[in-house]
């Protein structure tokens, strides 16, 4: 007979056991995140008569719930889906275009319900799920697997890339080449799968010293394009499978050439203005300093002010007066650097490496190649646009319109970025149960 006194011990174990495997400190640092993040764009917005900050508590509120939801629920139940998921993803891509909103330029939200929804964020979870999907089954181990995860996401990709949405498609590429790389990919081949990115810059930049050899009216050759096509070459040799006749190292100088003239024309005729100057800029930000480098000069204004311990909270000049255009949104790190200094940055960065760490661990521990993937997937994501969100409010990185995770105010980010953390933890709540005896 149970005592009285072990009723409510027993009750309590009841009511948690759905969630007795879920990594809680992974778990309350983004919520933890969230809180710090609507305080940063309280103060941003301190003297307007907006209430974005209530908006991004809200929504991570509702987040933080439906991450608990998910993550009681079975992940592998997600493998029967995957391809209904890959299915939604691209017809909400394609909806976006055909009845979506405009906005600075590109048209990329969607009216549900009186609420603008941004697909291309939610489109970075169904890459996830089918690209795990997919590696579970087979390893990136052979070309033929590669290419099979590359032509699977070259279709969202391009519909993202056609809004025209270009960070969320940087992002696509950071989330493919981390979980090709866990599923076994000669890191050779990552190298080439970037490598027509590097030839594109190199043969459209102008860099010092490095005038462009003229070969015919209209064809350029940028010397450094020209090494670097000739390193990828080597590359090419030493890791494709195609030795004979040096098909490999042919292959792959032929693809940074192409990649490096595709550049220029890109470059020449198929990127917006804002664009270009979001690409560049970060190199010379004074040579605009009232347009394209307003932004970049104002953030590392403000993050400079705050010297190593910053003015306070709610007392940084550059914030409370809005010199820092779109500060509640891509450049709210600008506001923790002025307002909590050096050691709020680091601080903000600790917390994100201890999430990225927790992430990793649930990848090492999870029971299958799926939720392993699952997890590598959503580290990709996280791990990208920080240092990309980071990187572009200090000048190392081009304004790529990429949100801080948890900080930046953006409903459809948030959800995403949730989701996402409850996809990871039911990978980790359905790993090897531990017994628990009553």
């Amino acid at each position: 007979m149970l005592l009285k006194s072990s009723l409510p011990k027993i009750r309590w174990k009841y009511w948690v056991k759905p969630w007795q495997q879920v990594d809680w400190l992974l778990f309350c640092l983004p919520v933890a995140v969230s809180i710090f993040g609507g305080i940063m764009i309280l103060s941003t917005e301190l003297k307007q008569p907006v209430t974005d900050w209530w908006w991004h508590w809200l929504v991570a509120t509702i987040g933080a719930f439906i991450a608990l939801f998910i993550a009681r629920t079975r992940y592998e139940n997600l493998l029967q889906w995957h391809w209904v998921t890959y299915g939604l993803t691209n017809f909400s891509l394609i909806a976006v275009m055909i009845a979506g909103t405009s906005a600075k330029g590109a048209q990329r939200w969607i009216n549900i319900a009186g609420f603008n929804v941004q697909p291309s964020e939610f489109a970075k979870i169904g890459i996830i799920i089918t690209l795990a999907a997919l590696l579970h089954k087979r390893t990136a181990s052979t070309i033929e697997s590669v290419f099979r995860a590359l032509a699977i996401t070259a279709v969202p990709w391009g519909l993202v890339f056609l809004q025209p949405d270009l960070a969320t498609s940087l992002v696509f590429g950071a989330i493919v080449l981390g979980m090709l790389y866990w599923a076994n990919a000669n890191p050779g081949w990552l190298i080439l799968m970037i490598s027509p990115i590097v030839a594109a810059i190199l043969f459209s930049t102008p860099w010092p010293l490095s005038e462009p050899i003229v070969l015919l009216k209209e064809l350029t050759f940028s010397p450094l394009g020209l090494c670097w096509a000739g390193a990828m070459g080597i590359v090419g040799w030493q890791t494709l499978p195609w030795r004979k006749f040096n098909l490999g190292a042919i292959g792959a100088w032929v693809l940074n050439m192409l990649g490096g003239e595709l550049g220029v024309f890109a470059w020449n005729h198929v990127l917006k203005e804002y664009q270009k100057d979001r690409l560049s800029v970060f190199i010379n930000p004074e040579h605009d300093p009232l347009g394209a480098g307003y932004h970049l000069i104002q953030s590392r204004i403000a993050i400079g002010a705050g010297e190593i311990w910053g003015w306070g909270l709610f007392k940084g000049p550059m914030t409370q007066l809005n010199f820092v255009p779109e500060q509640h949104t891509d450049f709210i790190f600008s506001a923790v650097g002025e307002e909590f200094g050096f050691i709020g940055c680091l601080v903000v960065l600790f917390v994100f490496c201890l999430i990225c760490l927790r992430l990793l661990h649930v990848a090492q521990t999870a029971k299958d190649n799926f939720g392993s993937l699952l997890a590598i997937g959503v580290l990709s994501m996280i791990v990208f646009q920080l240092i990309v969100n980071v990187g572009m409010t200090v000048g190392l990185a081009p304004v790529a319109g990429i949100p801080l995770p948890w900080m930046s105010y953006g409903r459809s980010a948030m959800l995403t970025n949730f989701i996402s953390l409850g996809i990871v933890e039911s990978v980790a709540n359905f790993r090897q149960r531990q017994k628990y005896y009553l």
